[in-house]
């Protein structure tokens, strides 16, 4: 849903910041695809593993996506999508780190990288949902207002 900007300039910002943040999710699913190797051929290694691969490589694979919404309500799910498995990488890299199975400051840079992304993904998505409330002109309530209390 990129194609929505009302202006030509404001269009291109929107393109370099979606390519770059392409760019960003597809280095920390190489940066996670390492450390997944690594790990102890344990019960708890190979289940790790699994779940950090899966999700930090889902990250990247589903951003590519959200370029490719067809309607505003696609980009904001797909978006949704991936704040929960960029949220899921950070509990998998800081439980990797807490349980000591690998050292934290092996993953210290990776973690943050990825924090960083989840902050990001997540401002964007009351502006997309805003965005996406304004196309479709069929409010019956914002989310930002109490319902069914009376004043005080």
């Amino acid at each position: 849903m990129i194609g929505r900007a009302e202006s030509s300039e404001e269009r291109e910002r929107m393109l370099e910041k979606h390519f770059a943040l392409r760019d960003r999710t597809k280095r920390v699913a190489l940066r996670v695809i390492k450390p997944c190797d690594s790990l102890p051929g344990t019960d708890a290694g190979r289940t790790i593993s699994r779940q950090i691969l899966r999700s930090g490589t889902s990250v990247a694979a589903n951003y590519r996506a959200v370029g490719r919404a067809r309607s505003q309500a696609e980009f904001v799910a797909k978006m949704g999508v991936v704040v929960e498995e960029a949220d899921e990488t950070v509990f998998w890299l800081e439980l990797l780190a807490e349980s000591d199975i690998v050292p934290e400051h092996r993953l210290g840079e990776l973690t943050a990288e990825a924090n960083e992304l989840v902050a990001i993904f997540v401002m964007s998505q009351p502006n997309a949902r805003r965005m996406s409330t304004k196309r479709s002109r069929k409010v019956v309530c914002s989310p930002d207002l109490p319902i069914n209390r009376s004043p005080e």
